[in-house]
């Protein structure tokens, strides 16, 4: 283990040195990034090839060793004509490269990151320390404000928390249809793969179990790379490029786990026009709640993080009132800021399951009091050791910890959901019960609070236009 630890941190420490060279060479960190996973999914397929004597997947001419070959200029131009063409194979290799280009015009540069990826036998290397590996990366990429790749990044943290509620089966198949670089994929497996050693079992969580779309083909690539380090789709990526929202989903699954992307859909996109959903909106987070909530199998369960708006935005009454008639919304964590690397978001994970009434909606208050920092205080998963334990507990055997005399701030407590029908647009955005010295505004740095009031003022224009459109008609 020690040895194993030594090795991760000795490469994680080249990566970094590389990266501040190329950044010298005007490549960005993103840009690099790809490179590193174009340049080191070939030289994993010419080690397949040598030490494993299998067939390479890379047609003949634009296999590791035609890099090699290659030096000046020559080297740049067969590296972009390879990126051309594989770009258009299908499968894995298809799915890596797609819309690949070459972001190192330089050839001393790309001399560099090829000689620096040829020095090692990754294929042989432990899986743990190339994936481990590759996170690495991905975190310090989403940490990258210049780049705004933290909009990819979920708290690995939070992740894990939320999968331990949901607690998938190695039997089940589990999507997220926002999944970015695949950090809810990622997590999802390493729970499902101790479960079994069974070999039938292996193959169908390796090759079917898990699901993700993205429609963005650089996270798309990122993603997939992951998951490839980890032994997770060898031949076929499990995450495909597209648009989740457009389309009813064919095929339903048992577990959603997902971090939608914030905010309006894009400008540009196009419209949403779905017989499944409630509503028409252009609100991407309703959107993707009414998807995945049609994506589920009857008795399925979702495990989803959503900002405030969603509890009690005036589009989003018929959704919540859905989620309590139909699914049983059983779960609501509210959690503090400063735990994205979008500041100020306030935010929650909805847990929810397909085909029956909600009769109780238990809520876990981590917001009031609480105080987060990417750097001086980042959430760890033992901070939410707690709710895991309240949240996974069976909801005949759950206690609540508030109780109105004897513990008023005690974090885990329950709503019926017949009182919650009853409130105004069925607003599930509850005050909180817990008493605290500060209140959410004190307890945020500048940054957090112009971000939570740039979201409220959001929130108000989106609601002042739906009334707008309502008086034209």
């Amino acid at each position: 283990m020690a040895q194993q630890k030594n090795t991760e941190a000795a490469l994680i420490k080249k990566v970094d040195k590389l990266a501040d060279v190329m950044a010298g060479a005007g490549v960005g960190f993103t840009d690099y990034l790809t490179q590193l996973t174009y340049l080191l999914f070939l030289k994993m397929d010419s080690e397949r090839v040598t030490e494993m004597w299998e067939e390479s997947a890379i047609p003949e001419g634009y296999r590791w060793d035609d890099l090699l070959n290659a030096t000046g200029q020559d080297l740049v131009d067969q590296y972009e004509e390879t990126l051309d063409v594989l770009s258009r194979e299908r499968g894995i290799v298809g799915t890596i490269f797609t819309k690949a280009a070459n972001r190192i015009e330089r050839p001393v540069y790309l001399e560099k990151l090829i000689s620096f990826i040829d020095e090692e036998k990754w294929l042989l290397m432990e899986g743990d320390v190339k994936g481990a590996l590759y996170e690495s990366i991905l975190q310090k990429n989403g940490q990258d404000s210049k780049s705004g790749a933290g909009q990819y990044f979920t708290p690995r943290a939070l992740i894990d928390a939320i999968v331990d509620v949901v607690n998938p089966k190695i039997t089940e198949t589990v999507c997220d249809p926002a999944c970015g670089t695949g950090g809810f994929l990622l997590s999802a497996f390493a729970h499902m793969n101790r479960q079994s050693d069974d070999e039938k079992a292996q193959l169908f969580l390796r090759n079917k179990a898990l699901h993700g779309s993205d429609n963005t083909a650089l996270v798309v690539t990122m993603g997939s790379m992951n998951l490839y380090l980890h032994g997770v789709g060898l031949d076929r990526s499990p995450i495909i490029c597209e648009d989740s929202l457009l389309l009813e989903p064919q095929d339903r699954v048992d577990v959603v786990l997902a971090n939608p992307p914030f905010g309006t859909r894009p400008a540009g996109s196009v419209e949403i026009h779905r017989p499944d959903f409630i509503v028409e909106t252009s609100n991407n987070q309703l959107n993707f709640l009414q998807h995945i909530m049609s994506l589920l199998k009857r008795g399925g369960r979702a495990g989803v993080v959503l900002p405030d708006n969603v509890l009690f935005e005036r589009e989003g009454a018929k959704i919540r009132r859905e989620l309590l008639t139909n699914f049983n919304l059983h779960t609501i964590i509210r959690l503090p800021t400063g735990i994205f690397y979008a500041q100020g978001v306030q935010s929650n994970v909805l847990f929810f399951s397909k085909g029956e009434t909600t009769k109780d909606v238990w809520y876990y208050d981590y917001r009031t009091g609480v105080k987060h920092t990417l750097k001086s205080r980042p959430l760890t998963r033992a901070h939410l050791d707690d709710f895991v334990a309240c949240a996974a507990t069976p909801l005949r055997e759950r206690r609540e910890t508030y109780e109105k005399n004897a513990n008023p701030n005690g974090r885990w407590r329950k709503f019926d959901a017949k009182d919650l029908l009853k409130r105004e647009g069925c607003n599930l955005d509850l005050p909180s019960w817990i008493e605290d010295e500060k209140s959410d505004v004190e307890q945020m740095d500048m940054d957090q609070l112009l971000n939570a009031m740039e979201e409220r003022i959001r929130i108000v224009n989106e609601a002042f236009d739906a009334i707008q459109k309502e008086l034209k008609a």
